[in-house]
């Protein structure tokens, strides 16, 4: 391809033609996938995943096989053997904040006794402040427009304030992981506060996070301006950290820090790729997708309460005539869970209570209408057999709403709730897995002869 500037700008020209030339030259043709029978995304023909691994870390159940076939069973998440739902009701019977210890249950394999727990707890406290320094040269002085773009250059600068970075004994890496566990939420929170100062031009307030106060209180303390929040909003924010913690070893960005420990690096590479895997709007950015097909379907159906219109409406996203003329309803149906979402479930109920005390009951009541007519819709339309679950996406988004968090953080917060499971993950990989991760690629293009530069088109 002649490379000539012509009459165009030249960067401009540049660019249009170089990047004709590298589409041109990287289509594969999709007859080879079938023909070379490649497991594409690791994905097996029936939709299930290629199994790569072991691990007793969490456990997804939303379907069984019999003889080849796909059986819809209600969903079902352990966390290292124990279900969500059992987790969850004992933290919430005795009216504990419950993601300090499932952050202990997925690091040391088992629940922490009383005494365990607080010297978990005060050591989480006592790690939550950053080192000294680090906001005002690594955050405050670097802003960034995206909080997980921040997040992840600051989890790289903290390889700089570690005395020993590179150790890789499960001493030194669960000692890593449980300060990047305690720091997140002070990341997330000083970065958000420096993007609205120099980007959006508002007052920076930088909260000094209190060891006494679990990490959903804490991230309401630090990125409010008042530092004020009730109990119920810290409850709810608890509750989405805890469904976020973990999802099995096959998600892709927990399947990204196996991959990158599977090499021997450093924790805070290892982490860093997986927070970069998470902004992937494909993976971490879903409930942003569910919040604006909300506010396209409120500007477009007068009368939200009215099913029949809002039906109606549905019809026209999926036939894509309407919203980003994709075809999909965001925050229904899930890779996994066939009847239900578990973590939906959960989160739905507690949603409810919220919104009453915020005076959003139409508004909830709005996301229970998606989720009940959107199997329907898609059954009439000849795309389901009307059985399509909510995820935990429908819902997370409008809790963080009613939470009133900036919705640049919805994906921060998933990873503030990720990490532990990441690091989770990341010691089982050091402990068992023993080998460096590397599939196979076929190359399915023909040789070609080196051409001298001179005799070149």
């Amino acid at each position: 391809m002649n490379l000539a500037y012509n009459d165009y700008e030249p960067s401009l020209f540049l660019y249009d033609k170089l990047s004709r030339l590298a589409e041109k030259n990287n289509k594969i043709e999709q007859e080879l996938y079938q023909k070379y029978d490649v497991k594409r995304g690791l994905r097996n023909s029936n939709g299930t995943g290629v199994l790569v691994g072991l691990t007793g870390i969490g456990d997804v159940h939303g379907y069984r096989m019999e003889n080849g076939v796909k059986v819809p069973v209600e969903g079902k998440l352990f966390y290292r053997g124990i279900e969500i739902g059992d987790l969850i009701a004992g933290f919430q019977k005795d009216k504990r904040f419950g993601f300090e210890e499932i952050c202990y249950l997925l690091l040391f394999g088992e629940l922490p006794s009383k005494d365990d727990l607080e010297l978990f707890n005060n050591l989480l406290g006592e790690y939550r402040k950053l080192p000294d320094g680090f906001t005002e040269d690594m955050v405050l002085k670097v802003p960034s427009k995206d909080i997980m773009n921040k997040l992840a250059r600051s989890v790289l600068a903290a390889y700089c304030y570690d005395s020993n970075p590179d150790d890789i004994s499960v001493e030194n890496v669960l000692r890593q992981s449980m300060e990047l566990i305690a720091r997140f939420p002070t990341m997330v929170a000083y970065g958000y506060q420096a993007k609205s100062r120099y980007y959006d031009k508002k007052s920076l307030y930088i909260h000094s996070p209190q060891s006494q106060l679990s990490t959903a209180e804490n991230i309401l303390h630090m990125i409010r301006p008042t530092s004020e929040f009730t109990r119920l909003e810290a409850e709810l924010l608890d509750l989405a950290l805890v469904l976020h913690a973990e999802h099995g070893g096959g998600n892709n960005s927990t399947f990204t820090i196996r991959v990158i420990t599977s090499t021997d690096t450093d924790t805070y590479s290892a982490v860093a790729a997986a927070i970069g895997s998470l902004k992937g709007p494909k993976h971490g950015g879903a409930n942003i997708k569910v919040l604006k097909m909300v506010e396209d379907i409120k500007a477009n159906v007068r009368d939200w309460e009215d099913e029949k219109a809002l039906k109606a409406y549905l019809r026209q996203i999926i036939s894509k005539k309407a919203h980003d003329r994709s075809g999909l309803i965001y925050g229904m149906g899930h890779a996994v869970y066939t009847i239900s979402d578990p973590r939906a479930v959960q989160l739905k109920e507690k949603a409810a209570e919220l919104a009453a005390e915020k005076g959003l009951e139409k508004e909830f009541n709005l996301y229970a209408s998606i989720e009940k007519l959107t199997p329907e819709v898609m059954k009439e339309a000849g795309k389901s057999d009307g059985i399509i679950p909510a995820n935990v996406d429908l819902y997370s988004g409008f809790v963080y709403k009613a939470l009133n968090i900036p919705t640049e953080l919805y994906t921060p917060l998933f990873a503030v709730a990720r990490i532990p499971g990441w690091c989770a993950h990341r010691i089982e990989e050091i402990i068992s897995g023993g080998r460096i991760i590397r599939p196979a690629y076929k190359n399915v293009f023909n040789p070609q002869p080196y051409v001298p530069l001179n005799e070149r088109g």
